[in-house]
């Protein structure tokens, strides 16, 4: 008997995103071992005790962040978009199945007003690469890259070894880039 499946999204059901999200998913290892609670006393400074509306969990809004990083989402509209779609980026960032994403314009809000003139940026990168390399979740011993459009240089005997210093300014700079383009897009001001 052919059946449809069209019926079954109406349905209700009791689930934990805890059992929906892989035991051996890349963000578990991140969340066991990375400890994001310092971004807290980081950011304390710039929020008001006593003002204004009730500010979303700075921790969720840095965790989106490298969640574009870490994923190479270069657009924070796109990345609300996949924060909604994704388990496991809904269990990494603490937030259920009917929770509500924050907004894109809320990220960049905060990014581009709160946090400017400011390294926190870069310092809330620098501290989750050190509790990686102290858990040896990275050591920057190897470089591997995507060689199919790059000139072989045969000569075992003769290489130069360079450490090359990452930043977070090219992702936040690519991040700005594109609100721009899309408030261009939609007609609004830069």
């Amino acid at each position: 008997m052919l059946r449809s499946n069209r019926d079954k999204q109406q349905n209700f059901e009791l689930v934990s995103i805890e059992d929906l999200v892989p035991a051996d998913h890349m963000l578990r290892k991140i969340d066991k071992y990375i400890d994001f609670s310092f971004i807290d006393e980081k950011v304390r400074p710039l929020y008001c005790e006593d003002n204004g509306r009730p500010a979303i969990d700075p921790v969720v809004l840095f965790k989106m962040i490298f969640l574009g990083y870490f994923y190479g989402i270069r657009s924070e509209r796109q990345l609300e978009r996949e924060v909604q779609t994704n388990l496991a980026y809904r269990w990494f960032l603490g937030l259920g199945l009917t929770d509500r994403v924050p907004d894109h314009s809320t990220i960049s809000w905060n990014r581009r007003t709160r946090f400017k003139d400011t390294n926190i940026f870069q310092d809330v990168f620098d501290e989750i690469v050190l509790q990686a390399v102290s858990h040896r979740m990275v050591g920057g011993r190897v470089l591997i890259s995507d060689s199919t459009h790059i000139k072989a240089s045969a000569n075992k005997h003769k290489y130069t070894k360079e450490q090359v210093q990452h930043n977070t300014k090219s992702y936040v700079d690519d991040l700005n880039a594109a609100v721009e383009a899309d408030r261009k897009a939609h007609g609004k001001k830069p």
